[in-house]
């Protein structure tokens, strides 16, 4: 059991070593044991059989469908230019972006690995304008970008000691991640990990979500007005900030306001 236990210890120590790179937009090291590829595979597979169970809103037929197409479109393009400068075209290997509009009534949207996205119909009272919702998928989009669902399964599975099955746990046991995976990138937007380190990525998420919003052409001070109006909606219904994955209403206005001005030397209201 001992040389059990150390075997592991090795292999979990060594993977944290292997595993921890450095991010080249933003700096940060990640801890990302789990091959992006078949993370990708894998949300595109959970993608289409939820589009299967819910309403897909065409929009060749509806003026808010096609808004979402648009503006996702907007945002990909900055995106993908942004990485083509600075050489990073690898770091895009396997996205085929897709952008979806789904009749429901929940005030949310998501970004699956590989750029698969989807706004619920109940976001967009809140969003209220392109901007807005530029806004909104950028955030999603950033949590893709920067593999924070591979850094939360990857935390996970290494607090739950599964150690050498991390390099197996995805390729031979699908079924058994399934929960872990849906948990970790979130239909709904769900996180986790530690709080603190949550409240972490959502906070990256929106800082770099302003400066693509800013690229493709919609005024980033729009998402301050954004976070406003959802802090109005749903005013006493969350719980302290240091008992949520996500930061307060005040604390995240309060930053975003902050970035605004790094994010405003990006903005190119003729890129639309």
């Amino acid at each position: 059991m001992k040389i059990v236990q150390a075997v592991t210890a090795l292999f979990v120590s060594s993977a944290l070593i292997i595993s921890c790179a450095s991010n080249p937009i933003t700096g940060r090291r990640q801890l990302t044991l789990l091959p992006e590829s078949q993370l990708q595979n894998m949300g595109e597979q959970q993608y289409r059989q939820f589009l299967n169970q819910n309403r897909v809103v065409s929009p060749s037929a509806d003026r808010d469908a096609e808004m979402v197409r648009r503006v996702g479109q907007r945002l990909t393009n900055a995106i993908v230019s942004y990485h083509r400068q600075k050489g990073w075209q690898d770091r895009l290997q396997g996205y085929d972006w897709e952008y979806k509009l789904v009749a429901d009534n929940q005030a949310n949207a998501w970004c699956m690995p590989g750029g698969k996205i989807v706004v619920y119909t109940g976001l967009l009272p809140s969003t209220q304008n392109e901007a807005g919702l530029a806004a909104v998928i950028g955030h999603e989009i950033s949590h893709a970008l920067f593999q924070h669902g591979n850094e939360r399964m990857s935390q996970g599975m290494v607090q739950q000691g599964l150690g050498s099955a991390l390099s197996v746990a995805l390729s031979n046991r699908p079924a058994a991640t399934q929960n872990l995976f849906l948990q970790a990138y979130g239909v709904g937007s769900t996180v986790l990990g530690t709080l603190p380190f949550s409240r972490k990525q959502e906070s990256e998420s929106d800082r770099y979500g302003l400066i693509w919003m800013a690229m493709a052409g919609y005024n980033p001070n729009e998402a301050v007005n954004l976070w406003k109006r959802m802090a109005a909606q749903s005013r006493g219904q969350k719980p302290p900030e240091i008992l949520s994955s996500h930061p307060s209403d005040a604390t995240r206005i309060r930053n975003i306001q902050g970035w605004i001005p790094e994010a405003m030397k990006y903005y190119k209201p003729n890129n639309r």
